[in-house]
Order: structure tokens, then sequence, then C-alpha cells
């Protein structure tokens, strides 16, 4: 009885913590996706496991362009073990703040939230692992600091369990500069 007395517990405090992407809806400056990204873009960040052990870094550089509603996302990636990866966003608005989302390595559809300053964005990945292929759940957590400033945090969870988080630093690729 005691343990499941203290499972129902858990669940319910676990349940307590989720706040909505509209409890930054008033919150300034307002995040336009399509204008953040309609400029190169590089990223930097980090992959931490659950035990807050940084396992990757990462540079990330971003480029973009639309056809017609959509917005395409190209990002390129460089770990710092030197391996490359790609990965091409189609972008979609759903309605008023909502975005749909695909990508080669997205199983299904991604869903967007915008609000204010914030985007929380869901899906699922195929994440290659030690040769292996995983099947991860990211919520990804946007948040507009300034005009050239997109801070992103991310669970990464796998079977319902937190596996690790991620961490990145958006800023636009300076004039001149190139992303390589």
């Amino acid at each position: 009885m005691n343990k499941a007395l203290l499972l129902v517990t858990c669940l319910l405090l676990g349940s307590c913590g989720n706040v909505g992407v509209e409890h930054y809806a008033q919150e300034q400056p307002k995040l336009d996706l399509a204008a953040f990204f309609s400029r190169p873009v590089q990223a930097w960040g980090i992959f931490q496991k659950r035990s807050g052990e940084v396992a990757r870094r990462f540079h990330v550089c971003i480029t973009s362009h639309r056809e017609g509603q959509r917005l395409i996302l190209d990002e390129r990636f460089v770990y710092s073990d030197g391996e490359r990866q790609q990965r091409v966003w189609t972008l979609v608005p759903d309605g008023p703040g909502r975005w749909r989302g695909s990508a080669g390595d997205v199983i299904g559809e991604a869903r967007g939230e915008v609000a204010g300053n914030a985007l929380r964005w869901r899906y699922r990945l195929d994440l290659p692992v030690d040769g292996q292929h995983w099947q991860v759940d990211l919520d990804d957590w946007m948040y507009l600091m300034d005009d050239d400033t997109l801070i992103n945090r991310s669970s990464m969870r796998k079977l319902g369990v937190e596996i690790g988080q991620i961490t990145l630093f958006f800023r636009p690729l300076s004039e001149g500069m190139s992303c390589n």
C-alpha cells in the first residue's frame, strides 16, 4: 500500500511541474520563428547525460529559405569528435502560434507552439547510438532573449525516462562570416 501511495504522489507532483507555452505570452521580445531563421544562424551546444556529464559538444550552421508557406531549415552539425550530420527541417504554419515540421530522421510529425518569446517543439527522433537506432522523444523549449540570441533547452527521453538534456545557443552569423 505504501508503494502505491508513493507512486501516486510522485505522478501527481510530476504533473504539477508542467508549464504551458501560453505562460510566456506576454514575454518580450516576441519570437517570430520565420524571421529569426530568415538569415544564416549558428549555434553551439552540448548534450549532457542524466548524471550531468557533458557527453558531446557541437556547433551547428543553419541556412534557410522559403517555399511558399514552408520554411526550410538546413542544419549542419559538427561534433567535437569530428562527426558531421545534416538535418533538413520543413516547417509549416499550422494556425496562429502553431507549427508542424518534418525531417529525415524525425519519426512522424513534429509539433510546435509559440507564445511571447517562447517556442515549445516536440518530436520523436531516430537517433543512431553505438551502431543501433534509438527512438527518443525530444521536448524542446526555445526562448528569445534579444533580437539576436535564442536559447534552446531540450529534454531527451527514451520509453518515458529522461536520458539526457541538450542546451543550445543560437546567434545570427556575422556579416561576411562563413560557417564551416
